[in-house]
C-alpha cells in the first residue's frame, strides 16, 4: 500500500504534523484506499543541512518560522 515520505524543514509543530498525514491519508482515502494502508513518513532536515539554489536554506529563508 502507498507509503509518502515527506522531507521538511526542522522544527514543524506536532500539530502541524498531525494535519499534514491527516491531510495525506485523506487524499489516499479519496481514491478508495483504507485509510489503515497508508503510511506517511516525515524527516525532519535542518535548513543548515538543506540547499536551494546554491544557498543554505537558514540564510535564504531567515524569515520562514516553522508552524
Amino acid at each position: 500500500m502507498p507509503v509518502v515520505v515527506v522531507y521538511m524543514w526542522s522544527g514543524v509543530s506536532a500539530e502541524a504534523k498531525k494535519r499534514i498525514i491527516s491531510g495525506i491519508t485523506e487524499v489516499f482515502e479519496k481514491m478508495g484506499i483504507p485509510k489503515h494502508a497508508v503510511e506517511v513518513i516525515i524527516v525532519e532536515v535542518p535548513k543548515e543541512s538543506w540547499g536551494i539554489g546554491g544557498e543554505v536554506a537558514i540564510e535564504k529563508f531567515k524569515e520562514i518560522t516553522p508552524p
